[in-house]
């Protein structure tokens, strides 16, 4: 799971961190996350606890130091690294779920989407869309799409759910169908320039 590590400043962010956990239990999943106390990530973490699930923690060392490490988890690995992390996180995972958050929420979702649509991982990712926060950017995926820059079927693994049973159902189903990356294969072998 991946979410903010602050709670943010609209109730219905802590109230859906907190349902999620429950949901979770309930559908006997364990959680998975970046391992801190703080934020939407630990109202998750302690929602699936007070509930009696598992909850497996990946942090670095660094953020150990920082005393952002959740102290009452099932497990929690701690590893060097970001990169470290978000690996260690989707080898643990057979599902992604994503609660509103900043920059690194949108790191790691949008990595491991790029991750599926180069075939190195096969998840279904669930952006759970509370109250809108996340209208933007799926506007910005089906532009992407628009423009041919996104195949459509590379567009449909950014899956999107407001309720909490559509989180969880979408999150149990097998991950939206995937193909080659490039539209154009055949004009690769002609590319000298890197463009960035």
């Amino acid at each position: 799971m991946y979410c903010g590590a602050n709670h943010g400043g609209d109730e219905r962010f802590l109230d859906a961190a907190r349902d999620l956990g429950a949901a979770l239990v309930a559908a006997d999943i364990g959680l998975v996350y970046g391992g801190g106390h703080v934020g939407l990530m630990g109202a998750v973490a302690d929602a699936v606890l007070a509930a009696g699930g598992e909850v497996h923690g990946v942090i670095t060392e660094s953020l150990v130091a920082a005393e952002i490490a959740h102290g009452g988890l099932t497990a929690l690995d701690v590893v060097d690294s970001m990169h470290q992390r978000k690996a260690r996180m989707v080898e643990l995972a057979d599902a992604v779920v994503v609660l509103p958050g900043g920059f690194g929420t949108l790191d790691e979702a949008l990595e491991l989407l790029t991750w599926n649509q180069l075939g190195l991982v096969a998840v279904p990712v669930v952006f759970y869309d509370v109250g809108g926060y996340y209208e933007h950017l799926f506007r910005f995926f089906d532009g992407a799409a628009g423009a041919g820059l996104l195949r459509p079927l590379h567009r449909a693994m950014a899956q999107r759910a407001t309720r909490v049973d559509e989180v969880v159902r979408l999150a149990t189903s097998p991950p939206p169908l995937t193909g080659p990356k490039w539209t154009d294969e055949s004009s690769s072998a002609a590319a000298k320039a890197v463009v960035g």
